[in-house]
């Protein structure tokens, strides 16, 4: 059967893109084309193009020839120290995108776009929760907002639909990831082991018992192309969580069960701090225990993992609206948790 839909992944190689290809290549009606800075290994179904999509000329020269793009899938980010500093790169990037191919794609359908709770303000500090869509707006400056808006205003009197996902916290087991939770636990947590040490929780005490939700990356992955192949989703955006809630006072023990290791009280230590200086201990456990040789900078980012940890107040949103428009898939979190664990043992990331 000859595929007539073309996704354009753009931000292919991240925890968010790379989940995203593999599922629709199992899907298996889908012609896959996936962009990135780093570019990456062709297959049978998806075709990669390194790109640096902030540089406007090497973006022509590269997407011109997709004219049969029918769907854009957009989850590129570009990480800065600030939050006015993320909005023009950022930005930027989706504008370049978006005007090439709809110049040259005429049978473009939908554009895709991958958001988050700093929508509602959650990076601040305390926010109504749970978080609905039709929540109202913070004062700027919000790159997520902007790129909302730029769509919004670009789609209009156009052919082409737009959706606006926002997960949680997305949990996976891509490498290299500027926000990849499991990837910081799961490397904190074995070299604690490593060094005798009980696994404690490092955030901020009173985020040991807030609630908060998680969204897992496969899950994500089946909701954006849910959403981006359905018209009653057209030019709405959606709140999509695994569908249950957690705290970590409960679901911390677990973990530390998960590694056989004892767990001690909370102790707030900022990782980025500690964590620093441990290249050397985590070299030597991959020499002991037959690892793959990643280097540490691009196994963790512990300035994630702090600003996860320090957030001592409720963070989730309100999921119901994806599920009344027919989007019904839910995930265990703490399940999702062992199940990746057990995916970066098997993939010699950490010690099995």
């Amino acid at each position: 059967m000859k595929n007539n839909k073309t996704a354009l992944v753009v931000g292919a190689n991240g925890v968010i893109g790379s989940n995203l290809i593999a599922y629709l290549e199992e899907l298996g009606d889908w012609n896959i084309i996936g962009l990135s800075r780093r570019g990456g290994h062709n297959t049978s179904k998806t075709n990669y193009i390194c790109v640096d999509l902030l540089n406007a000329d090497d973006c022509k020269k590269k997407l011109l020839p997709l004219t049969n793009v029918t769907h854009i899938f957009y989850a590129a980010y570009q990480d800065k120290p600030t939050w006015s500093e993320l909005v023009e790169p950022n930005l930027t990037m989706l504008v370049n995108v978006v005007n090439i191919i709809e110049s040259i794609a005429d049978n473009l359908e939908h554009i895709s776009l991958m958001q988050g709770y700093k929508v509602y303000g959650a990076h601040y500090g305390p926010f109504k929760t749970p978080a609905k869509e039709n929540d109202g707006g913070h004062m700027p400056p919000e790159f997520n907002v902007d790129q909302q808006q730029f769509l919004e205003k670009h789609q209009a009197g156009k052919n082409w639909k737009w959706s606006a996902l926002r997960p949680s916290v997305v949990g996976g087991t891509a490498l290299g990831n500027p926000m990849n939770l499991v990837l910081v636990i799961a490397v904190y947590a074995t070299m604690s082991k490593e060094l005798g040490l009980p696994l404690r929780f490092p955030g901020k005490s009173g985020a040991y018992d807030k609630l908060m939700d998680i969204t897992d990356s496969r899950l994500l992955a089946k909701a954006t192309v849910w959403a981006a192949t359905n018209i009653q989703c057209a030019n709405q955006a959606f709140n999509i969580t695994n569908g249950d809630l957690i705290r970590w006072n409960e679901l911390w023990p677990k973990i530390a069960n998960y590694f056989e290791m004892e767990v001690a009280p909370p102790l707030q230590m900022p990782l980025q701090t500690i964590m620093n200086d441990k290249a050397s201990v985590w070299k030597s456990m991959q020499q002991k225990y037959k690892l793959e040789r990643h280097s540490y900078e691009n196994l963790s980012s512990w300035g994630f993992g702090d600003f996860v940890f320090s957030w001592d107040y409720d963070f989730f949103s309100d999921g119901s609206k994806a599920r009344r428009l027919g989007f019904h898939e839910y995930i265990e979190t703490e399940q999702m948790f062992f199940d990746l664990f057990d995916e970066l043992k098997k993939q010699k990331v950490i010690p099995g």
